[in-house]
């Protein structure tokens, strides 16, 4: 899942970032309101972890801004723990509500909760000619033989199932499943795409990762002139 956080205290805000991130979350962290505001609106995240006391922008203005918007979920930090401010927080439409300090465990609790009721609406079970991926059980197989993934294999696929038919760049597949900007120096996307490829495609005769040279990758069933699949 992706996850903004936005927190001004930098020892927090790393805090969260790598927790969050040892839970395979890829996590964006703004340090103002200002520039939390404008990821809120601008990027596709799965949750926001969001900071009351903000410079340029406070929380609440955040919140306001986002639920015109968007309804990702909104996990709302702050040091207040007068009840008027929760009441204008949930009232303004936050999800939940944490009062610092805050044990992790807890945040993460609320987080996994968070995401689960978003997820709630999505399908589980991804699929795309004879491959089958569970998100619940994070198994993927295909013809019925199970794919022994890696942890971002296993990103890199969910992502390109729940896009199939759409060209990934490399760009895209980096931000995506590897939180990290495209150097087009580094070899790391096409050495992932080449192992998965391996995996998904190699012992089967009909191919379903192709290479758009030029562009990036997609996943998808391609049918042969007579109806049969290449």
């Amino acid at each position: 899942m992706r996850i903004l956080v936005i927190e001004d205290e930098p020892k927090l805000a790393d805090y969260l970032k790598k927790g969050l991130s040892e839970q395979s979350h890829v996590v964006d962290v703004a340090r103002d309101g200002v520039d939390g505001r404008h990821l809120a609106l601008e990027g596709a995240y799965d949750l926001i972890v969001l900071d009351v006391m903000l410079p340029g922008v406070d929380g609440f203005e955040v919140l306001a801004s986002v639920r015109a918007h968007k309804d990702t979920p909104i996990l709302m930090l702050t040091a207040r723990d007068a009840v008027e401010d929760r009441v204008r927080g949930l009232e303004g439409g936050a999800d939940d509500y944490l009062v610092k300090p805050f044990a992790f465990s807890e945040l993460l609790a609320r987080v996994q909760a968070l995401l689960r009721r978003g997820r709630s609406q999505e399908p589980t079970l991804l699929r795309l000619a004879d491959l089958e991926l569970d998100l619940a059980s994070r198994r993927a197989q295909r013809g019925g033989h199970r794919l022994d993934l890696t942890a971002k294999e296993f990103s890199l696929l969910v992502l390109l199932l729940r896009r199939q038919g759409q060209v990934l760049s490399r760009t895209t597949l980096a931000e995506q499943v590897w939180d990290m900007n495209f150097d087009s120096d580094t070899n790391v996307i096409d050495v992932a795409v080449r192992r998965l490829r391996g995996k998904l495609d190699d012992p089967f005769d009909s191919k379903l990762l192709h290479t758009v040279r030029g562009m990036g990758y997609v996943l998808e069933s391609r049918v042969a002139p007579g109806g049969s699949p290449r």
